[in-house]
């Protein structure tokens, strides 16, 4: 026998849907961080670079009319060649001619603002140099020569592999400071899913360990407000099918008693029969066993239709109703009823002043009319009469000629084997309001204006309308 496949594990898809979300962040943090890092780089490296730029601010003078600097040894060799990438630098006389350095130092581009992070004449830009990405400072300093004042320019370039190489230090920390604290986050997810799912394993256990027939509430003590929702329903659908049990139970047992005094009767007169050596004796026991049949089998309709209506309630329940015209429904069924009617001496007729549709199973409807029927013309006198409405307000009603139900008795009728005036299987109006259960209609019992019983059922209005 083929099994249905498994949702998974609850627990397996919390774990997966939040280290999905925490990789998620963790990309989103990485790429925070580099950016971070990247801009930590380029805040250092860029005050590294202004402070180049004034120490060789510093060392300009007037040589004889000339702007000249002085640049030891060693700073020269540390502009040439830094640990993690080449320096390079230009000194820019009044008139903007080459004074040192590098001659081919790309120049600012028109429009760079001056920067407003340092107290300083400089702008920061990005350029290309000798085949590399370089970042530059270009840095005015106010300069005497004889007599005359203007502003030189000294710039500093520095290729971006330091900062690069800043940046993926400070990258690769973080990833690692993050992946130790997703890890963490989902050491501490796991340990909170499992508590949290605790009270799903004691439930599932509770429930595995009982009997087949033990239908009692589980207990909701110590339960998650999210979790116990699900356990009252659970407790809601066990008490409907504890109920749904007990009443088969009941009405087995009360099927069997009714079915048993029958079948003994006509057993009981057989036997007579058997006994009796006279011929009269023997057909009056014929009759009376034909009688007897036909009582027993009327019952055992009654419970089949039962049955049957229990069938028909699940498949209305499940969604497959069906729209039914009600006025052909009552045609019909008053005319196969017409041959009985006549048989007892009593008038059946039919009055439509407002045709309507139901939404049901049309067997069940049959029953329901039918029993109504019968066991109006039941108690109907010979010359009475029957008669069946489909009235305003989407009623159906049978009213009778005959005694009537007292009101005090007028709602125990309903239940399985009461027989009103002692006749009858006891099933009939029993039939009847299941049905009526089973389409959620409503039914009530009242005094005719004929001075009989009047039935009336009222259908709930369509889906949608």
């Amino acid at each position: 026998m083929s099994r249905r496949r498994s949702a998974g594990s609850l627990r397996r898809r919390l774990m997966v849907r939040l280290a999905l979300m925490l990789s998620l962040l963790l990309v989103l943090a990485a790429i925070s961080a580099y950016w971070n890092a990247r801009n930590a780089a380029d805040t250092a490296y860029d005050r590294s670079l202004l402070s180049s730029a004034r120490s060789i601010a510093e060392r300009l003078f007037d040589a004889e009319g000339r702007l000249s600097v002085e640049v030891p040894y060693i700073a020269l060799d540390n502009f040439a060649y830094d640990i993690t990438g080449r320096l390079y630098y230009q000194v820019l006389d009044r008139q903007g001619l080459s004074v040192s350095g590098y001659e081919d130092l790309p120049a600012p581009p028109q429009g760079t603002p001056m920067t407003s992070d340092y107290p300083a004449l400089a702008r920061f830009y990005d350029g290309h140099y000798r085949g590399a990405q370089v970042r530059l400072v270009s840095l005015l300093q106010p300069v005497r020569i004889g007599d005359e004042h203007g502003m030189a320019e000294i710039r500093v370039a520095e290729t971006l592999n330091a900062r690069e190489g800043m940046a993926r230090s400070l990258l690769h920390r973080s990833l690692i400071n993050l992946g130790v604290l997703s890890i963490s986050a989902l050491l501490l997810v796991w340990l909170t899913v499992n508590a949290a799912l605790g009270p799903l394993r004691r439930v599932k256990e509770e429930v595995a360990g009982r009997r087949s027939d033990d239908l009692s509430p589980i207990s909701t003590e110590g339960l998650q407000r999210e979790i116990s929702p699900l356990v009252d329903a659970i407790n809601h659908f066990t008490s409907q099918l504890k109920d749904n049990f007990e009443r088969q139970r009941d009405f087995i047992a009360e099927a069997s008693h009714e079915l048993r005094t029958p079948l003994s009767a006509l057993k009981a007169r057989i036997e007579f029969g058997l006994r009796s050596t006279r011929p009269e004796q023997w057909h009056q026991a014929l009759k009376d066993a034909e009688r007897s049949t036909d009582r027993t089998i009327a019952l055992a309709n009654r419970l089949l239709s039962m049955a049957r209506i229990e069938r028909g309630a699940r498949a209305v329940a499940d969604g497959s109703a069906e729209r039914i015209a009600m006025q052909p429904l009552v045609q019909e069924v008053a005319m196969a009823m017409v041959p009985l009617a006549y048989d007892r001496g009593v008038e059946l007729a039919l009055e439509v002043s407002q045709p309507f549709t139901v939404w049901g199973e049309p067997t069940l409807l049959q029953e329901l009319l039918g029993n109504l029927i019968d066991n109006a013309l039941a108690h109907t006198p010979v010359g009475g009469q029957v008669i069946l409405r489909l009235a305003a307000g989407r009623f159906l009603e049978v009213e009778d000629t005959g005694p009537g139900i007292p009101e005090a008795e007028r709602t125990r009728v309903f239940e399985r084997f009461y027989r009103h005036g002692g006749e009858g299987s006891g099933l009939g109006l029993s039939i009847v309001g299941e049905i009526c259960r089973a389409h959620r209609a409503n039914i009530s019992l009242e005094q005719g204006r004929l001075g009989g019983l009047l039935v009336r059922v009222r259908f709930p209005s369509e889906p949608g309308r």
